[in-house]
Formats: structure tokens, sequence, C-alpha cells
């Protein structure tokens, strides 16, 4: 059962809000360099995250060509543009000018207290928000020996949590992450019972896809269902869609997402009549783009399609040489392969429009 969401402080980046008083919104971050031949993707890429529930793209600026390549971004005004700053707090500086809602900056990098401060000041003067993200890899110096990581994490965090506060900063949201999942949900949860401010979360350095995907879940449904977590990031080293893809998923297993599809569907097998597989391949961003709240069974075989999936508002399945539609458990439409996408459109349409 999900505990009572935790009451945090409310901040805006952008038209994003983030904090108790929002739903939880899912980011990712751009892999690439951002050169002037991979804008067009980036652009694209964007709009196609923000349809399937990307809320905020972050965006590592490594150099003053990078500043100029959000500022082109930032002007897209597709999502919120996040800079993710290390090192060179001048960067930070020119990235929030450029118009950028959010900067992320590592305390563990940044610098001398007074950049952090002429950060700070930059940013309330545009009413940027700023993420103080702190990595169990990368703790400033002075925490690195300290024991346990959770508790020297924390100590860091809050901190630097104290120089905002100071300074009566309002858009100011933490984040504490380790490759190790336990590791990642004790930082916050104490720094939960610490701090009202929002937290993003996520595991860091996660790996490929399945680990990744494993690490993140164990960890992101063990703090959400405690009512922790404002923001997530599912990190995977692949493919980004794959990252939106899956904390939505994790998000909508927990109650916490609002609408969109549902999606059920068997693994391949001998009796297999329906190419489940490449069925999804056509259409299945089609699908993360619904808003409508449906659940599709996408079935290799009657068998499971018209039993075990009778609790579905639309299916699709094989019985020999055709292809089955159903809702419910009932037979709504018998077609030739050939027309099966087609018709599987119209009806879902049709289911939608009615919602």
């Amino acid at each position: 059962m999900i505990r009572e969401r935790r009451v945090t402080q409310q901040v805006r980046a952008g038209t994003l809000g983030i904090g108790s008083s929002y739903p939880v919104s899912v980011q990712t971050m751009w892999a690439e360099a951002l050169t002037e031949q991979a804008l067009p993707a980036v652009c694209s890429t964007m709009e196609s995250l923000r349809d399937i529930g990307c809320s905020l793209m972050r965006f590592s600026v490594p150099d003053d060509d990078h500043v100029e390549a959000v500022r082109r971004i930032a002007s897209w005004d597709i999502m919120p543009v996040a800079a993710d700053i290390h090192y060179d707090y001048r960067l930070a500086l020119k990235s929030l000018d450029a118009g950028v809602q959010k900067v992320r900056i590592n305390p563990g990098n940044i610098g001398a207290t007074w950049k952090t401060r002429e950060i700070i000041s930059k940013a309330a003067d545009l009413g940027a928000a700023i993420r103080v993200g702190v990595n169990s890899g990368s703790l400033p110096k002075q925490y690195r020996d300290l024991t346990p990581v959770h508790e020297a994490m924390v100590s860091c965090v809050l901190e630097y949590v104290d120089l905002f506060e100071q300074l009566q900063f309002p858009n100011l949201v933490v984040s504490l992450k380790s490759s190790d999942p336990e590791t990642t949900c004790e930082a916050n949860r104490l720094f939960a019972s610490r701090s009202p401010w929002p937290l993003h979360i996520g595991v860091t350095e996660a790996g490929p896809l399945i680990p990744a995907v494993v690490k993140s879940t164990r960890a992101l449904s063990s703090l959400l269902e405690e009512g922790i977590g404002d923001t997530i990031r599912v990190s995977i080293s692949g493919e980004i869609t794959s990252e939106v893809i899956s904390a939505k998923e994790i998000l909508k297993t927990l109650g916490l997402w609002d609408g969109g599809v549902t999606i059920i569907s068997c693994p391949k097998c001998a009796r297999a009549s329906f190419d489940t597989h490449g069925f999804f391949t056509q259409c299945g961003m089609e699908l993360e783009r619904l808003k409508c709240r449906v659940t599709v069974a996408v079935m290799g075989c009657a068998v499971n399609g018209l039993e075990e999936a009778r609790h579905a508002d639309i299916g699709i399945t094989g019985a020999g040489k055709r292809i089955i539609i159903f809702s419910k458990g009932r037979v709504v439409r018998e077609v030739d392969q050939a027309d099966a996408l087609r018709a599987f459109r119209e009806e879902l349409e049709r289911l939608c429009t009615r919602s």
C-alpha cells in the first residue's frame, strides 16, 4: 500500500511544477554531444518524448558551444530544459542566461561556496530552479571516507541546503543517487526525514536495459510506495525512449500515473498465430502516446487472447490464418492478416472516442 505523499516545498522549473502538490514527473537526459548536425534529432526526440509523458530534458553543458545549443533548444519551448554543470560554475551562469529553466550542480566538483552563491543569485533573478545532485561516487573530499555512505551523502547535501535556505532561494530540488539501490533508498529516506525540499530520485550508473530497469524498479518503487519522490529518472545505458517508458510504467504500476494505456502481452510459443513482436514494432509508440485510460491486450493465440485477457478493453490475437479483435472476452471483429493493423486502429479509436 502506498503511503501518503511526503509534503514538500513547491518548486517551479518553467511550466513544470515539482513537489507534493504536483504529480510525480518523468525526466530523461540527452546522451550525445550537441553539435549543429544533432539539433534536428534533438527537436524531434523531445517532441516524441513529450508526447509519451516526459516532462523535462537535461543536457550536459561542458563548454560554450553547448551553451549556445541549449539556448536554441530552450527557445523551442517543447518542454523545460535543464543544464547539467560540472567544474565550471560560469557555464551554469551562461546557461541560465541562455534560458534554461533549471541547472543541476554537483557539490563534489562545483568548487568554492562563492561560486554556488553566484549561481543561486542568477537563478533567483531569472526564476529558474536548481538541483543539487549528490552522487555517492563523487562526494567532496571531506565526505568520501565517512561511513555509512548514505549518511555521508545526506550530511553533504544538507550543508548545501543550508546555504540555499540562508539565501531564501525558493526553487531547490535535491537528488541523492548511488549505483547501489539500497544506498539510494537509505539516503533518500534519511534526507526526507530531515528536510522538506522535493526529491528527484533515481539509481545512477544503473547499466544496460535489463539491469537498469531491475535496479531502478527496486529503488524507485520502494521510495514511491513510502511517499518519497517528486520527479524520477530511470538511467539506462541505451535507448533514451526506454528511460521514459520504463519510468512511466513504474508510476502506472503504483497507481501514480493518470491515464494512458496499460499493455498486457504474452510471450511467443508454438501456438502463436499472431506476431506480437512485429505488432509492437509497428504501433508500440502509438499506444504510448494515447491519453485515454484503456487496457490493451496483444496476444499470440486465441487461447490467451479470449481467455486470459478477457478483462482487456481491447485486444488483438490470432486464430489460424485469421486475426481476431476482441473486447472483454467478446469477438468484435475478425479480419485477414493484411487488414489487422488497420482494423485494430479503427476499433481502438472508437473505444477512445467513447471513453
